[in-house]
């Protein structure tokens, strides 16, 4: 198999062109079924009717495992973004509105999010075993939804077609509480600029008409969370910070 040109990278698998076709090829270091289970996941979406690439194989490449999957024709709200920052409220307000599409949805053959979380928390090398007790704890009681999340929600993983916004990369996809999502998605976008994180969740919870006090609470959960990833763009004295934090306040 010939591919094309690489037209992204991360942590987990790059993305090649491959004639009318997209092909995200993955890294050695993934599980043996990664490819597997994030295409059963983005079929089960396609087929709930939200705007994702549609699956068209499961397959190897030189001894990995690979995906190949519809072709969409677009730039990321990310990258429009960078181009033309003066947007960045109409760019946040289109994505809160994808969003809320998601959060709207019921796949009750996904994974539990309160299940992820704790796992992830518990493999959190950096969080002392009291505090991940208490937050398991506290994970357990507040965690009483079954909505659909994407587990990775922002705009670099957006595509703006002539057709409206395709949801890209849904290996985190989970079903949950929502509140938890959007915290995901406020921490990813702090780390960055507080201005885009603090306008996000003023967007979403105006739309949506919900607290934004409901939303912090889950701050020490998904940070610990995060820490178990150990993305190498991440700062996990941040993340720490925000865990260690919220254990005080108890």
């Amino acid at each position: 198999m010939k591919l094309g040109s690489p037209i992204a990278t991360g942590n987990t698998a790059i993305l090649y062109s491959y004639g009318e076709y997209v092909c995200k090829v993955f890294r050695d270091h993934t599980s043996k079924d990664e490819a597997a289970r994030e295409a059963n996941k983005q079929h089960q979406v396609y087929e709930g009717g939200l705007p994702v690439p549609k699956i068209i194989d499961v397959t190897q490449i030189d001894g990995r495992q690979a995906i190949i999957m519809e072709r969409v024709k677009g730039k990321t709200l990310g990258s429009l973004l960078l181009e033309d920052k003066s947007r960045a409220q109409d760019y946040l307000s289109l994505s809160v509105d994808v969003q809320l599409q998601i959060h709207e949805k019921k796949i009750p053959s996904f994974e539990r999010m309160t299940e992820k979380l704790e796992h992830q928390i518990l493999r959190a090398a950096q969080v002392d075993t009291q505090q991940k007790k208490q937050l398991v704890e506290t994970l357990k009681s507040i965690s009483n939804e079954e909505y659909l999340c994407h587990g990775d929600y922002h705009l670099f993983n957006l595509l703006l077609t002539d057709h409206g916004v395709t949801i890209i990369d849904w290996v985190d996809a989970s079903i949950g509480n929502r509140m938890a999502d959007v915290y995901r998605t406020y921490l990813l976008y702090s780390q960055i600029s507080h201005e885009i994180a603090e306008l996000y969740v003023h967007l979403y919870c105006q739309k949506r008409g919900c607290n934004q006090a409901e939303l912090f609470k889950w701050a020490p959960i998904v940070a610990a969370a995060r820490l178990s990833e150990n993305v190498s763009t991440e700062n996990p004295e941040r993340l720490l910070r925000i865990v260690k934090k919220a254990s005080e306040e108890k």
